[in-house]
This record gives C-alpha cells, sequence and structure tokens, in this order.
C-alpha cells in the first residue's frame, strides 16, 4: 500500500507521469487517458453511492475497489497479464460476477420495451452518468489497446460494467417502474 506523507511531488510539471514501475510517459498518453476516465467514472460512482444502500451499495463499493485494481493493471506496461503480489490484474472470475450480478438484478425487471432515458432516481441517474464514463473509459482503453499490450480481461471488465451499471440504474429506479422513457419523435 501506498504511503503518502506529501501529496505533490512536482514530478509532473512538465507534462509527465509515472506508469506503475517508474516508466515515465505524457499526462495524454492513451493509456493515462484510460486509468484517468476510470478514475472518473469511480467518482461518479461515489455519488451515486450517497444515494444506495443494502445490495446495490455492497455491489458498488466493491466495484470501486475493483475499479483501482482496473487503474492500477492499466497503468502496468507489459504483455504479462498474470496477477501477483506486486501486480493488480483484472481476471475472468471478476466479469464474471459482474455477469452473475447483472443476471439476478435481470429477474427482478420487466423487459425492456423502449429506450431508457438517464433519470428516475438520484442513484439511478448517477449510475447512468457513472455508465456513460465507464463506457468512455472502455473506448479510452480499446484505442491504447492498439499502442501498447492491455489486459483483455479489463477490457472486458469495462464493458460488463457498462452494462452492469446500466441494469442497476433501472433496479434502483424502483426496479424499472421509475424509468423514465424515450418518447421518439415527442418534440416535433
Amino acid at each position: 500500500m501506498p504511503k503518502l506523507s506529501k501529496i505533490y511531488t512536482r514530478g509532473g510539471d512538465k507534462g509527465q507521469t509515472s506508469l506503475t514501475g517508474g516508466k515515465r510517459v505524457p499526462k495524454d498518453d492513451a493509456r493515462v487517458a484510460a486509468y484517468g476516465t476510470v478514475d472518473e467514472a469511480n467518482s461518479v460512482i461515489g455519488i451515486a453511492r450517497l444515494y444506495t444502500e443494502g445490495v446495490a451499495d455492497s455491489m458498488l463499493m466493491r466495484i470501486q475497489n475493483d475499479m483501482f485494481d482496473l487503474g492500477a493493471d492499466l497503468s502496468t506496461p507489459g504483455d504479462d497479464f498474470t496477477p501477483g503480489e506486486m501486480s493488480l490484474r483484472i481476471v475472468a472470475a471478476q466479469v464474471k460476477r459482474l455477469e452473475e450480478e447483472i443476471d439476478a438484478m435481470n429477474e427482478d425487471l420487466s423487459p425492456l420495451t423502449n429506450f431508457i432515458l438517464p433519470g428516475g432516481t438520484p442513484a439511478g441517474a448517477y449510475l447512468h452518468h457513472a455508465r456513460t464514463v465507464t463506457r468512455r473509459a472502455e473506448r479510452e482503453a480499446i484505442t491504447a489497446s492498439r499502442e501498447v499490450p492491455i489486459n483483455p480481461e479489463a477490457i472486458k471488465y469495462l464493458n460488463r460494467l457498462s452494462d452492469h451499471l446500466f441494469v442497476l440504474s433501472r433496479h434502483v429506479n424502483k426496479k424499472g417502474s421509475g424509468d423514465v422513457l424515450w418518447v421518439p419523435g415527442a418534440n416535433r
């Protein structure tokens, strides 16, 4: 665990930052953009948690921890995606857990018959926001994967997480009855 006695280091004052292991890269590096957006999504989830409780809050708390692992994974150069004591990597079991939670939540929801607008309850609205930021993180991780090796499980996790956040938003929106439905062409 990091021990930070000083928050600022001046190490990034010239537009560079360090990846895990110390390699310096520009702050606008594709890899840095991806894990920065993961951090942004995690922050939005933290806001959503102000409005959740019980199982939903427990899932989000675990997801927030996973997202720190995901950020560490994305900031670790190399093509060995085996997790170890000194390297956090997203693993298939984390993706599978998201899928299992999605399936369990879906059992309580009626099938979608229309697109849903972001909104509903405060928790639902923030979960929709987190979902869209997660989709951006996924796009950025895919962009980075064209330049450097990125753990395929990390990309799968981001893809599944956005689905999870969508289904959870419906769940906290009174199990779908509080969803805001899109009305095509309503304002023509």
